[in-house]
């Protein structure tokens, strides 16, 4: 990062500098005001010195992922029948269900992936939301590393819904045991899906334009 002669970090927004998000290609948009977008002569994409409406785009994704949780910890994700016997389970009594047969381990991991993981993130990035939003004394360190993490642990969130499909794909022996998808899965999925949306829709740029503002 080039310094000025006062140390303060040059801005390359300010020297109307801007970066193509699709081939990442520098770009000079001096002329062009910052609520406007240009195209990028390489690849014709849009161009931006931050991304278009991103904190409304990013709550829009944190509310419906915050409503898809409700069914997908309320509806039955999986069915178990194993010789004609078996109910639906939801999250919670699944994981119930592993520490009753001794299987600590998969029942901590899907505890993790599950719940605790999906939480963690909406909270993580509400919290940049309102540090953006509210102008929040918080570090830019501290909410860049919140970001990583956030986009670091989204990934795992995909493990339950991988065990599903695998389960479902594997286990189908007619009236001796099968395994079903429930629709709290395909909320679940919906969980995950708008999560990692919300987490790509936030300018993590916003998050150190707050210190340029302070200065």
């Amino acid at each position: 990062m080039a310094i000025q002669a006062n140390g303060q970090p040059l801005r390359a927004m300010k020297h109307g500098i801007a970066q193509c998000l699709h081939c990442h290609r520098l770009l000079h948009l001096r002329n062009i005001p910052r609520n406007q977008r240009a195209l990028c002569p390489r690849c014709g994409g849009d161009v931006s010195f931050r991304k278009p409406q991103s904190i409304a785009r990013t709550w829009a994704w944190v509310i419906t992922a915050m409503v898809l949780l409700v069914p997908a910890n309320v509806l039955p994700v999986m069915t178990v029948i194993s010789l004609r016997q078996g109910e639906p389970d939801t999250i919670f009594s699944g994981i119930l269900s592993l520490i009753d047969a001794g299987m600590y381990p998969i029942a901590a991991v899907v505890f993790i992936a599950s719940i605790v993981v999906p939480v963690l993130k909406l909270v993580g990035i509400i919290v940049l939301l309102l540090v953006v939003q509210l102008k929040l004394k918080m570090s830019p360190r501290q909410c860049t590393v919140t970001y990583r993490w956030i986009e670091f642990i989204g990934r795992w969130s995909m493990l339950d819904l991988f065990m599903i499909s695998i389960l479902v794909t594997l286990v189908d022996l007619g009236s001796i045991a099968s395994i079903t998808a429930g629709a709290g899965a395909t909320a679940f999925a919906g969980v995950v899906v708008t999560t990692i949306i919300a987490v790509s829709s936030f300018d993590t740029r916003l998050i150190w334009d707050l210190e340029t503002s302070r200065e």
